[in-house]
């Protein structure tokens, strides 16, 4: 492979096997031993023949990405075969984790394009920073490869649209999105639960996120560590100068290169709401915040509301709150949905509370598996694995995946317009047909961004 193509995104040839838009929610979550591993991989390893497995390459290490190539090595039909970074360290550390949890040692890449000639390679999984989501899921997609890629699946409006695009052409991948609790069993209960009219119809839906974060400083331009070729971190992004508070994390509160809670916490609760309630685009957006808690690099709000109405009739809204941690009914993370004849609680974990309308508990659903929504590298491992075992279920029967393009465009667009709406200061008022923004230029320029030239993502 000439070094020209690793250069380049221009001109990819992609075909997408026909996707059917309206998926139901299915039966109960399937319990395989391997998926709440009791047992060792390597054991499972032992038993089942290598070449029934599915071979994964696992791109972005450091953190969440490590996490997710030990949960894919833990699961009995699946081989970790190459985990890829551009910090090297990341590289090696996830390597020696992952030797612990499979028979075999994964290979090292550090450019994840050489990843995608690989024919031992049938599914990458993509963990990287957020402007890399959509760019590196059309080159997998263009390789031949299934996708299996972290929440926000794209970092503009326009990224959505279009994968989109390409689920629709494309006949070869499954593509999953990061939005797991698609998979957990007493979410999935609860969600049937409102759709049987247990709340009667639910009107409003509230959603949050609560966290404890410090203050990211005041970064330095300074030289590129060693370790880390910031070249390709930065990727389709225009260039910027090399900060010491930039990588690995902090990114995320940079409008350049994250989009901030919203898009990182936020959408899981609003995917919730928008599948409990059953609705697809919202008819107006608005949404005020900052950041007001310290005075640093932090340019994204660290305390955000936003109010999403459909229609005449519903409405659903948002609050994030990054430094300070109050849980709101005694949940960090949550979405409650209040109906006609009572309310519903999903919390941050694989449970669920009913109340009627006097707020007297009529139904409570715990969680046997704890999660930890705190932990921003690993909350809810056990739980997971589910999502990834229909992932491969995706892959091995053609079924419709959970947390698939469609929905995840869509409810990744409530977040993107949310953010729209605050940077401008406007209304936005929305066609309900397909998420476009009616009538707002000012609105529409953030419809899309400016990309490095040469690094433009194509159909």
């Amino acid at each position: 492979m000439e070094a020209k193509r690793y250069k380049s995104m221009k001109n990819l040839s992609v075909t997408r096997r026909t996707f059917i838009e309206k998926s139901t929610l299915g039966g109960a979550a399937l319990m395989v031993g391997g998926m709440l591993p009791n047992i060792s991989a390597k054991s499972y390893n032992n038993i089942i023949g290598s070449n029934e497995r599915i071979r994964v390459a696992v791109i972005g290490v450091n953190s969440r990405g490590r996490a997710l190539a030990m949960n894919f090595a833990n699961q009995r039909n699946c081989e970790v075969s190459y985990v890829c970074d551009v910090d090297t360290r990341a590289n090696e550390r996830c390597a020696a984790a992952v030797s612990k949890a499979q028979t075999t040692r994964p290979q090292l890449e550090s450019d994840f394009r050489r990843l995608l000639e690989y024919k031992d390679v049938d599914a990458v999984v993509i963990a990287t920073p957020d402007h890399w989501h959509a760019p590196m899921t059309i080159m997998a997609c263009d390789a031949g490869k299934h996708v299996y890629v972290e929440k926000p699946f794209s970092n503009t409006p326009y990224e959505g649209e279009l994968l989109i695009a390409i689920e629709k052409k494309y006949d070869k991948s499954v593509i999953q999105i990061g939005n797991q609790r698609r998979s957990w069993p007493n979410v999935l209960s609860a969600i049937e639960e409102i759709h049987r009219g247990v709340i009667g119809r639910p009107y409003f839906g509230k959603g949050w996120y609560a966290n404890n974060r410090p203050s990211i400083g005041v970064g330095k331009e300074t030289a590129v560590p060693d370790w880390l070729d910031y070249d390709l971190w930065q990727g389709p992004v225009p260039r910027r100068p090399y900060k010491d508070n930039l990588i690995h994390y902090n990114w995320h509160w940079f409008w350049h290169y994250g989009k901030g809670e919203l898009p990182g916490n936020g959408v899981h609760v609003l995917d919730l709401l928008r599948w409990g309630m059953q609705v697809d685009y919202p008819t107006r957006i608005t949404s005020s915040g900052g950041r007001y808690r310290y005075n640093d690099d932090w340019e994204t709000p660290d305390t955000q509301t936003v109010n999403i109405e459909f229609g005449s009739d519903l409405l659903m809204s948002w609050e994030g709150r990054s430094c300070n941690g109050v849980p709101f009914y005694n949940n960090s993370v949550g979405a409650m949905f209040y109906g006609e004849k009572g309310s519903l609680l999903i919390g941050g974990g694989n449970h669920y509370t009913i109340f009627d309308l006097k707020n007297k508990i009529i139904k409570e659903v715990k969680s046997e598996v704890k999660t930890n929504t705190m932990n921003r590298m690993n909350p809810s491992h056990q739980l997971d694995a589910l999502h990834i075992q229909d992932f491969f279920e995706g892959i091995r029967k053609g079924i419709i995946v959970k947390g698939n393009v469609t929905d995840g465009h869509k409810s990744t667009l409530l977040c993107q317009l949310g953010n729209i709406a605050l940077l401008t200061g406007d209304v936005l008022h929305i066609n309900p047909e397909d998420g476009r923004i009616c009538d707002n230029q000012k609105a529409m320029a953030y419809w899309s961004r400016d990309y490095e030239p040469g690094w433009e993502p194509k159909l």
